[in-house]
């Protein structure tokens, strides 16, 4: 495996960059935020992410040299994410990375997104083995996977419209909640009574692993226009309200997975998976049904650049090795192919 991997991770409105070494110790990880940029406007502009990004990512990348006392001639590798992701974003880590590695001559790895967020758990947790199930939960995606050897991870279902992460926004956005609002929503649901309001589960007992939340997101919506003006009571029952049936739903697809699919480990990775009702209940899941369950710290579990490195240094420890004219997709390009 390749000793030193720098890792760029830019797929949407975080530029960051992390070293690995040995495919295993992260010396360093940065992550430049854009919270300031986009909270004006309510969420992420994708044009104003990626000029932010032309203006912090060699920033960045020497913060992070820096912090693990490496000199870029000791690199090995670099891996950075094509994808899927906001693509004018996506294109500005590739862009550095490609020339980085061209001027160092060493290789280049491109790394799906996803691809990411699942080696993170194998970083926080070496003694997951594969197979396992991988639950992507974060404001983008919303899927399962079965992971095994040697193979890409195979897509056993995901949502049909909005992510997870995306509904938690929107709908903390008609809470009148500040973005980024999947924390915030999360926070006041502690206070709230999570049957104060019959909302739906999306597709629970559909057959198959597919999700969807923005029928679930509209129904929160007609239930603040019935109760507008909101008091302080009702938001935080709205909040609980929606939370439990977000989760409840990730959780029997994740427990049906599990059945079917025979794999006795479940990794759940994204930014929704440091959401602590989650946490809770996949964890009260395993030991009912007595399967083993790994969440990476939430370090981990928004965009980072160290699961990317993780991811990279895998791909290239098997041999893999991409051209320079190694090109970005977004996500409209994935459900496009899939189509």
């Amino acid at each position: 495996m390749p000793s030193l991997v720098l890792g760029i991770e830019s797929s949407c409105d975080e530029m960051a960059a992390a070293v690995l070494q040995d495919g295993k110790t992260v010396l360093a990880s940065r992550v430049q935020s854009q919270l300031a940029v986009h909270q004006p406007y309510g969420g992420v502009v994708p044009e104003l992410a990626s000029r932010d990004h032309v203006r912090s990512v060699s920033q960045v990348v020497r913060a992070a040299l820096d912090e693990a006392q490496v000199s870029e001639r000791a690199l090995d590798a670099v891996a950075v994410t094509v994808g899927p992701g906001l693509l004018g974003s996506l294109l500005v880590g590739l862009s550095f990375a490609k020339a980085l590695a061209y001027r160092l001559g060493i290789p280049v790895i491109g790394v799906n997104h996803l691809a990411g967020h699942l080696a993170a758990a194998e970083l926080a947790a070496p003694e997951l083995v594969r197979p396992y199930l991988g639950l992507v939960v974060s404001g983008g995606h919303t899927a399962l996977y079965r992971v095994g050897d040697g193979a890409a991870p195979k897509l056993l279902g995901e949502t049909s419209d909005d992510a997870v992460g995306e509904a938690f926004d929107k709908v903390a956005k008609l809470l009148g909640l500040a973005f980024p609002g999947g924390p915030a929503l999360a926070q006041l649901a502690e206070s709230g009574r999570e049957d104060a309001f019959a909302l739906p589960r999306p597709r629970l007992f559909e057959p198959g692993y597919a999700f969807s939340y923005s029928g679930l997101k509209t129904a929160v919506a007609r239930l603040v226009r019935e109760h507008e003006p909101l008091d302080a009571a009702t938001r935080r029952d709205l909040a609980a309200s929606f939370q439990a049936a977000a989760t409840d739903v990730l959780v029997a697809k994740a427990r049906r997975a599990i059945a079917d699919e025979g794999v006795a480990r479940l990794a759940v990775v994204g930014g929704v998976a440091a959401n602590q009702r989650l946490r809770e209940r996949i964890a009260a899941a395993s030991r009912a049904d007595g399967f083993a369950a790994y969440f990476p710290p939430p370090e981990l579990c928004t965009d980072n650049a160290a699961m990317v490195a993780a991811a990279g240094a895998r791909a290239l420890a098997a041999g893999e090795r991409h051209d320079l004219d190694l090109t970005a997709f977004s996500r409209l390009a994935l459900a496009a192919a899939r189509a």
